[in-house]
């Protein structure tokens, strides 16, 4: 551990560690911990504050590894040219230090740790806390309607929902109706002027998850013969 590593955690009510400062007066902002579904992107908001003396060169993520240093595999380093494309980097040097993981994986069910390096040594740092992140595997998935039944009159309206214990509104969400795929796209589907051909067994799924939500059964009333 370098000597600038040194860290002050603090704590907010709900018990988790957000911020680090170091010595020098580094500081890394980390969000609450991130539940993702497998295959799907999440991003990672991340903010950090550098010694006002010095110029910040170089950035790095790295996952299970407090220090971010030396031997330590990185998931993201600004100086190479070697970086794993499912791990995006949209920030800067100056103050944003956000991570986007697409394709989410299982092996990225771990704790990741942001490092700034600077053009003095012994501003060099790493927010050792860190920010979780779980990965599920989409099996609980359900669709909730707007309404209770999934009875409806001809020119009535619902809105389903995708959902699932992880927040999905960052995910390329399919719909289907009787295993048939809709163009409609996105963890909403809401369905105006209703008519008999829109009743049918609904599910949603994860563009890149071959795992299908449970059956939501809509059922229109017929069309009155003239």
């Amino acid at each position: 551990m370098e000597a600038n590593d040194v860290k002050a955690h603090w704590t907010g009510q709900s018990g988790v560690r957000v911020r680090v400062i170091g010595a020098l007066g580094q500081r890394v902002n980390y969000p609450d911990p991130v539940c993702g579904i497998k295959g799907s992107t999440i991003t990672l908001p991340c903010s950090f504050t550098p010694p006002k003396s010095v110029e910040i060169i170089r950035v790095i993520w790295c996952k299970n590894h407090k220090i971010c240093q030396r031997e330590t595999p990185s998931v993201y380093d600004s100086e190479s040219n070697n970086n794993n494309p499912r791990y995006r980097y949209l920030g800067d040097k100056k103050g944003d230090c956000t991570l986007q993981i697409s394709d989410l994986q299982e092996e990225d069910e771990a704790t990741f740790h942001f490092r700034m390096e600077a053009d003095d040594v012994k501003a060099h740092w790493t927010g050792q806390s860190g920010v979780r992140v779980t990965v599920e595997d989409g099996a609980q998935m359900e669709i909730r309607s707007s309404r209770d039944d999934g009875e409806f009159k001809r020119g009535e309206e619902v809105t389903l929902n995708c959902t699932t214990i992880c927040s999905i509104h960052q995910l390329e969400v399919s719909w289907f109706r009787d295993g048939s795929a809709l163009s409609e796209s996105g963890p909403t589907l809401h369905l105006s002027n209703l008519t008999a051909k829109d009743s049918g067994n609904y599910t949603c799924g994860l563009k890149n998850n071959h795992t299908l939500s449970e059956l939501y059964s809509l059922h229109v009333e017929a069309d009155e013969e003239g």
